[in-house]
C-alpha cells in the first residue's frame, strides 16, 4: 500500500469511480447519493482534487499495489476547511472510505492519521468535526481511536430509501495531541 498523499486532478477518474462505489455500497454511511454524484460531470471532481496551501478542500488518498507498480486507489479521505472568518478554526472530515478488499490493513487509521496531520499544518485550525451514521461501529472506533469525541446524535438525518438514519456527531480538538 502506498502511503497516504494528497491527491491531485489527475486521479479524478479513479476517485470518482472510488466514490461512487461506496455511495451505492453504503448508502447508510453517505450524505450524497450515488445517483446524485454520479450526474456531476468530471471537472465538479477535478475541482475537489485542485488542492494547495489555501484550498478551501482537501482529499487524501492511498493507492493499492498493482502489477506494474500503485494502480488503483483503494482509499481516501477529505477534509473541508471554514471559509468564513468566525468558524476558521474548524473543519471538516468527509468522505472517508477503504475499499472492501483494503480493510483490516491498517489503512484507515492511516488515512485518519494523514487527515488530521494535514489540519495541524493550517495554523487557524484547532479542531476537526465528522458525522457517522449510529450503528457503524467499525468506523467510531476507527475515529475514537483517533481522540474524535461523540457531542450529539442527530436523528433522522439522513433519508435514505423510505428510512432515516441517525448521525453521531464527533470532534477532535488538534491541541489536546
Amino acid at each position: 500500500m502506498s502511503p497516504p498523499c494528497l491527491l491531485e486532478p489527475v486521479y479524478a477518474p479513479l476517485y470518482r469511480s472510488l466514490m461512487l462505489q461506496a455511495y451505492a455500497q453504503h448508502p447508510n454511511a453517505f450524505t450524497s447519493s450515488v445517483h446524485e454524484r454520479e450526474r456531476l460531470p468530471l471537472s465538479w471532481w477535478e475541482t475537489r482534487l485542485k488542492g494547495g496551501a489555501d484550498a478551501a478542500e482537501i482529499v487524501i488518498g492511498a493507492f493499492a499495489p498493482g502489477a506494474d507498480g500503485f494502480s488503483g486507489l483503494a482509499g481516501v479521505v477529505g477534509l473541508s476547511f471554514e471559509q468564513r472568518e468566525k468558524a476558521r478554526h474548524k473543519c471538516t472530515l468527509f468522505g472517508m472510505y477503504v475499499a472492501q478488499q483494503h480493510r483490516r490493513s491498517g489503512l484507515g487509521d492511516a488515512l485518519v492519521s494523514a487527515a488530521l496531520t494535514h489540519a495541524r499544518q493550517r495554523s487557524a485550525v484547532r479542531l476537526i468535526q465528522l458525522t457517522v451514521t449510529e450503528g457503524n461501529d467499525a468506523a467510531y472506533a476507527l475515529y475514537a481511536r483517533h481522540g474524535f469525541v461523540q457531542y450529539g446524535l442527530e436523528p433522522f438525518a439522513v433519508a435514505v430509501d423510505d428510512a432515516f438514519v441517525s448521525k453521531c456527531h464527533m470532534w477532535h480538538d488538534l491541541r489536546a495531541d
